[in-house]
């Protein structure tokens, strides 16, 4: 099994299996799932939005490189960033690919849509813009980066908006103007399968709730057609938000709830201590700064 540290991000899309990577919007998110045996993250636009309470279409690219700088402090997985419509027209990718990839990102991920991104989006509505000013954007986002490790992912949303054939389309003159991997969002396994027939892989694929045996298609076939890369944007935020949730209803009374006990209390504490590495920061404190009567 490759490693993030033995290989690039670029090589792992290389391998056989497809690499899964998860929805991270924080540095402790990230180190929840490097623990868990990830080996690519990805931060979400869609998610980190809602989190802000607002939408991906109000968010910034200063706003995702902070969050990326974050998160890279504390972890050194290969980090994809979706990227939405790219903050611009071709013009722009000359700011947001310099800016990116200066803040540790293996990859981006650039949506063919409107911009400024609507609201809509999240009602299945899609406003795209035509195929030729993508293409370009893929043009200029490829000449941009300083790297060639870095990863540049184009993404149509054909399939939803007008249809299969014109997300092929679509994708093809993505692929032709520089794109290292493409996104589309297959709906079944005929569509999965047709995507390889018709287009250069590598291919990236969002997954939904259920994971990929929702398409009817197993991980080892999604390797052979050329899917490279499976992303979760929604699960973790979602679970969360459960939690979340469950928790503030049953507390607001009197701060008690029977969602969490006293032991269930003190065990995630432990862990949570465990998770952020606090006593390797306690070690250094003993050694250095605390005596011998605080320090024990």
């Amino acid at each position: 099994m490759p490693t993030a540290e033995t290989q690039s991000f670029r090589e792992m899309l290389a391998g056989p299996m497809p690499l899964t990577a998860t929805l991270v919007s924080n540095p402790l998110m990230a180190r929840l799932a490097e623990q868990a045996g990830f080996l690519a993250l990805y931060l979400g636009g869609g998610m980190l939005g809602y989190s802000k309470v607002v939408l991906e279409a109000n968010l910034n690219v200063t706003e995702l490189v902070q969050a990326g700088n974050d998160i890279r402090a504390v972890c050194s997985l290969p980090l994809i960033l979706d990227g939405a419509t790219g903050f611009g027209d071709p013009m722009h990718m000359h700011r947001t690919i310099p800016m990116v990839e200066a803040a540790g990102f293996a990859a981006i991920e650039i949506e063919d849509q409107l911009i400024p991104k609507r609201a809509h989006h999240h009602a299945g509505v899609e406003h795209m813009i035509p195929a030729d000013l993508m293409a370009a954007k893929v043009r200029e986002a490829v000449a941009a980066r300083r790297g060639e490790e870095f990863v540049i992912i184009a993404r149509t949303n054909g399939i939803r908006s007008s249809n299969f054939e014109d997300a092929i389309e679509r994708a093809a003159a993505y692929k032709a103007a520089g794109a290292d991997v493409l996104m589309l969002s297959p709906r079944n396994a005929e569509e999965v399968r047709t995507i390889a027939e018709r287009l250069e892989p590598p291919f990236m694929l969002l997954v939904g709730i259920g994971g990929t045996a929702t398409l009817g298609v197993s991980n080892e076939e999604l390797g052979r057609l050329g899917f490279r890369l499976l992303v979760d944007a929604a699960q973790p935020m979602l679970v969360a938000f459960r939690a979340w949730k469950e928790l503030y209803d049953s507390t607001a009374e009197d701060l008690s709830s029977p969602v969490l006990t006293s032991e269930d209390g003190r065990r995630l504490r432990q862990e949570l201590n465990e998770a952020v590495g606090l006593e390797e920061l306690l070690k250094i404190e003993r050694a250095t700064v605390e005596d011998g009567e605080h320090g024990g």
